[in-house]
């Protein structure tokens, strides 16, 4: 039996989080999600830059958890952060990494769920409505909200949660009266509840977290018994030698000294064009 089943979990959210996040551990494990917005998240870190983010992303989700459990007295608490970075691959695309932890006073645990995505996240300049509307249509609005500043995206002032045509014309006019240089800008609205794929990013980095949650150490069962490194030198096909691609995955458990080895079942070499001599 889960050690999660049947508890209450607090979940510190100003932005709706809870509707994905609820659904996914209630299913699973009976959890209830208790929702607060009894505190102003904006205040550890904003997309937008009004407030910067101060430690990892980790640091932010771990803080966000440990005040949603004080504020309901509760010893087992998730929390989401998110970030906005460009593609690990090939380093031109927008993408959005959601973690997702859960921690839990009562066991002494500390487990996290994770997705990398590509992401909704366009930006531009524009000086005239027209150019405006075309932004908009680019930017998957309005089920995607919008952000317009005036001059550029570093000034203070902004409009968030921009969601029908009336608002972004009325946001628009704004801005440029109050522009240094007759630009403005927008943005896609990254909060959660303004960004439908991020949203759905965040349900799965909490499956990912509710895998993580089910997969007890074999010795000591306690949850959280996941990949903790990877082995890697599979030989070149053509000239033997080894390259980056995985050989085997590590298993080990956060409690206990326990860890287990899963190789490949068959001989299997790299190709040729993954291996740094071959094709540098």
């Amino acid at each position: 039996m889960s050690i999660f089943l049947n508890r209450t979990a607090s979940l510190l959210t100003q932005h709706r989080k809870e509707k994905v996040i609820a659904s996914v551990l209630e299913e699973q494990f009976a959890c209830i999600v208790k929702h607060s917005d009894a505190y102003d998240t904006d205040l550890l870190g904003t997309f937008t830059q009004d407030t910067p983010r101060h430690g990892t992303q980790l640091d932010a989700a771990r803080k966000k958890a440990v005040i949603g459990m004080d504020l309901l007295e509760l010893d087992l608490g998730i929390a989401n952060e998110g970030a906005f970075v460009i593609d690990p691959y090939a380093g031109i695309v927008p993408w959005n990494n959601e973690l997702v932890i859960l921690i839990d006073q009562k066991n002494g645990l500390e487990l996290t769920g994770f997705s990398g995505a590509a992401a909704q996240n366009d930006h531009d300049y524009v000086s005239q409505w027209e150019d405006m509307e075309k932004f908009a249509n680019t930017a998957l609005f309005p089920s995607h909200y919008l952000v317009v500043k005036p001059t550029d995206e570093y000034h203070p002032k902004s409009q968030k949660g921009i969601r029908d045509l009336a608002a972004l014309k009325e946001a628009f006019e704004w801005a440029k009266a109050l522009s240094s240089t007759g630009a403005v800008y927008v943005e896609n609205d990254l909060r959660a509840f303004a960004n439908p794929t991020r949203m759905e990013n965040i349900r799965k980095a909490t499956i990912d977290l509710a895998k993580k949650m089910s997969s007890l150490c074999p010795q000591c069962q306690t949850p959280g018994y996941w990949v903790k490194d990877i082995q890697r030198g599979l030989p070149c096909n053509v000239c033997g030698l080894p390259t980056d691609q995985e050989i085997a995955k590590i298993w080990g458990c956060i409690k206990c000294n326990y860890q287990d080895t899963e190789g490949m079942k068959v001989l299997k070499f790299a190709d040729p064009s993954k291996c740094n001599h071959c094709n540098p």
